[in-house]
């Protein structure tokens, strides 16, 4: 009688990790498959609201249009959907359903990757090209509601746009943020209220960057897209002296360096001398043939733009110097300070036109 072979002792292994392999690419298709129809859902329901806004408004505007029967037929709809629909159906909810057809008129222009949560930040963005452009820059940078909300209270569609022109910002409200040159990742201000830095200053600059390093994360995010971080406290070693580059990040979007030096104080002119050495250094020892030039960036508590027309800032494509914010200012403080930098933007042209 033939004997049948017997597994040998490394088979039951071999097998085990087969079996593990296997379970691993089936967990990742169903785990794919539910996020899929997660997203289904979402926009089904995104869709739903939009529908749902445009039926109300019809009935508001057919021969109705007065502000008293406007009330009772969102406070009857609401009491009606919520008893039979559950949750979501508030007058409040509604009234957004409504704002939501007007304010993004075409359904088939919704874009699948954005939930309710996001439309409705949205929603709240009075200037229409800078709520295409936070539309846009959501899908782009794959941001979560929470995210979106606070690049829309930090203002960055006005911090990105102020030294831009027109045909520029038109561009920027389409696309979003694209990198196509080093000025396109400065903002000012940079704002830092993640942190939790007191308001007083009463802290050192190792202190700011080892804030920075705690809340890396959000730190990119307010950075901007294409941004990994390389380094801090980069050492260069000239003739026995050494040196140190606060922080030393790379942009895979511009292929480039990008070097930070944190200052607590006022922008001075040594400050600048210093980053041009340090990106001068990185451009012969550091960056690679292929890659583009490197970029420096002061961080600063504030500056002086008068000082900025009398040295190298002024026609450096490659060195910059932005203020930082250690809170989050209130969004007039920050349309103030933002209406004064654009002033002065303009005065400096019409300076160099003449």
């Amino acid at each position: 009688m033939k004997k049948t072979k017997s597994l040998s002792q490394n088979q039951p292994v071999e097998v085990g990790k087969t079996v593990d392999l296997i379970y691993q690419n089936i967990a990742e298709i169903l785990e794919e498959s539910r996020r899929t129809a997660y997203r289904a859902v979402n926009f089904a329901m995104t869709q739903s609201y939009w529908h749902i806004g445009r039926v109300i408004v019809e009935e508001e505007q057919n021969g109705k249009n007065r502000a008293d029967y406007g009330q009772f037929l969102i406070k009857e709809l609401s009491k009606r959907l919520t008893t039979n629909f559950g949750k979501g159906f508030t007058r409040s909810n509604l009234f957004y359903m409504k704002q939501f057809y007007f304010l993004f008129p075409k359904v088939h222009a919704l874009r699948g990757e954005l939930s309710w949560t996001h439309y409705r930040l949205l929603l709240k963005v009075q200037n229409e090209k800078a709520r295409q452009f936070y539309e846009a820059e959501t899908v782009n940078s794959n941001w979560s509601s929470r995210e979106l909300e606070r690049q829309i209270n930090s203002l960055l569609y006005e911090r990105l746009a102020m030294s831009r022109d027109e045909k520029d910002v038109l561009q920027l409200s389409k696309e979003g943020q694209i990198l196509r040159e080093p000025k396109d990742i400065i903002k000012d201000p940079f704002v830092l209220e993640f942190l939790d830095l007191p308001n007083n200053k009463n802290f050192l600059e190792r202190d700011l960057e080892q804030a920075l390093l705690d809340k890396l994360q959000n730190f990119l995010l307010e950075l901007g897209k294409g941004f990994a971080f390389i380094a801090r406290q980069k050492r260069i070693t000239i003739d026995g002296d050494h040196f140190y580059v606060d922080l030393v990040f790379y942009n895979y979007l511009l292929k480039c360096f990008v070097l930070i030096d944190l200052k607590l104080k006022k922008l001075r002119h040594e400050d600048i001398g210093k980053m041009d050495f340090y990106v001068r250094y990185f451009e012969k020892e550091e960056k690679p043939p292929s890659d583009n030039s490197t970029i420096g960036l002061i961080l600063c508590s504030d500056k002086n733009d008068s000082m900025a027309r009398y040295t190298l800032l002024e026609d450096s494509k490659q060195i910059f110097a932005s203020r930082y914010k250690i809170y989050l200012p209130t969004e007039d403080e920050l349309r103030r300070e933002l209406e004064k930098e654009r002033t002065q933007f303009e005065i400096e042209e019409r300076l160099k036109n003449n």
